[in-house]
């Protein structure tokens, strides 16, 4: 089996994990924070988003689909402050932007041998890992370390735990 088909196995858990943890949260389920100090899903949502669409355009320029005019600036570091549900994408936004980035994902790691999933990270994105291929994989691991938090919104919210 090749290094793509294993990353994109791998990418399917994280997937189903995000899927389940948010499929029954309301807009407002999603403004909540996991504790103090801590952001809310959809700002965390949003900021997965920007990060896949980045990390994959690094490496593979105009191979994403582009985000919409603003979204970037909705989830920097600034916008976590703020609780305005009005300053945020609906759920079902987030949820299409997602899948559409992960689609991109996917079809481009589709396109790649081992030999090219080997080479070296860009040093502007180094920090997701020494190959390209690393990068990739990353994705989902970057998905499930901010999904262990949503685990903690829905039993805060009185959500059943899922898994």
């Amino acid at each position: 089996m090749s290094i793509a088909k294993h990353i994109e196995g791998g990418l399917g858990m994280p997937t189903f994990i995000v899927k389940g943890y948010l499929g029954d949260l309301t807009d407002a389920d999603m403004m909540t924070r996991p504790g103090e100090n801590l952001n809310h899903l959809k700002w965390q949502v949003g900021h997965l988003i920007v990060a896949e669409n980045y990390h994959i355009g690094v490496m593979y320029p105009n191979s994403m689909p582009a985000l919409p005019d603003g979204f970037k600036e909705q989830h920097n570091k600034d916008a976590a402050a703020s609780d305005d549900p009005a300053k945020f994408c609906t759920k079902a936004r987030y949820m299409e932007l997602m899948d559409q980035q992960r689609e991109a994902t996917l079809k481009v790691l589709s396109g790649l041998g081992d030999e090219e999933l080997s080479q070296k990270t860009p040093e502007q994105i180094h920090y997701m890992g020494p190959t390209i291929g690393t990068v990739f994989a990353n994705q989902g691991t970057h998905w499930t370390m901010h999904a262990g938090q949503w685990a903690v919104v829905r039993r805060k919210l009185g959500k059943p735990p899922l898994f």
